[in-house]
């Protein structure tokens, strides 16, 4: 278990009031990590730090915050150093997904909005942490991507692309902060059974099954992606820094 623990480490992890962001918490408490809980919703992030401490006392904390306003995303950062004393894990797992349909018909305004909460955000939280991760010369921080982001798509286009960005992101941000000793990582989900993803896993068309069709016969589910993201912050992650991890069951087409 030494390879995989996290005792002493403190995580921030946005979106982890449910879904993913929710299991990404609760395994990185497991292993012993301090976790802060974030989303939008203080009564959601509240039930989720209250069920983790549950089982790991004392193990998280609430802050709630918008990923859209970057004083939101300031005092998140603020707050977790003055609750736990310090930020040694990042991960970027709140996203928006706007617009259903052709990049012919996306409004600026909506195109926008996705650029900016799964990129832009993204790229502010992490600059926010990295200044004391620099000062230790250890650091970790993991983009919550998507197979989307990895090839096209005629109806999530937006998201598609933001997706995209984030992985060239981290790549761009495992070049700065390697010599710091800060790694830089995505995963990539396919199909993960979550309430935000539920348009997509709970379509009946046959196009839209094909379409996350895989090899081992099953949508994911958020902890498939947990044990990624525990990996990719211990010790066992060390030596991984830039990529992204494609965890989506191997998608057929």
């Amino acid at each position: 278990m030494e390879l995989f623990d996290l005792t002493g480490k403190v995580a921030v992890i946005t979106g982890s009031s449910r879904g993913i962001g929710l299991a990404i918490a609760e395994r990185m408490a497991q292993h012993g990590a301090k976790v802060v809980i974030s989303s939008r919703k203080a009564d959601a992030c509240e039930a989720a730090t209250a069920a983790i401490n549950a089982r790991y006392p004392g193990a998280a904390a609430s802050i709630p915050a918008n990923i859209s306003s970057k004083d939101a995303l300031q005092h998140l950062v603020d707050e977790t150093r003055r609750v736990f004393g310090r930020i040694d894990i990042v991960v970027c797992n709140a996203a928006s997904n706007v617009f259903y349909g052709p990049m012919s018909e996306i409004s600026d305004e909506a195109l926008r909005k996705t650029l900016d909460n799964n990129v832009v955000s993204n790229h502010w939280l992490i600059q926010m942490a990295a200044p004391e991760m620099k000062a230790r010369g250890d650091g970790v921080a993991i983009i919550i991507s998507s197979i989307e982001g990895l090839r096209g798509s005629a109806h999530i286009g937006a998201y598609s692309l933001s997706k995209a960005a984030d992985i060239q992101l981290a790549r761009n941000l495992a070049q700065e902060l390697g010599p710091h000793n800060i790694r830089v990582n995505c995963i990539a989900p396919g199909l993960v059974r979550t309430d935000f993803a539920k348009p997509l896993w709970d379509n009946p068309e046959p196009e839209q099954q094909s379409r996350f069709m895989t090899q081992l016969g099953r949508v994911g589910e958020p902890d498939d992606i947990a044990g990624a993201a525990v990996f990719l912050a211990a010790r066992s992650g060390s030596w991984v820094t830039g990529q992204t991890l494609v965890v989506d069951g191997d998608v057929m087409c």
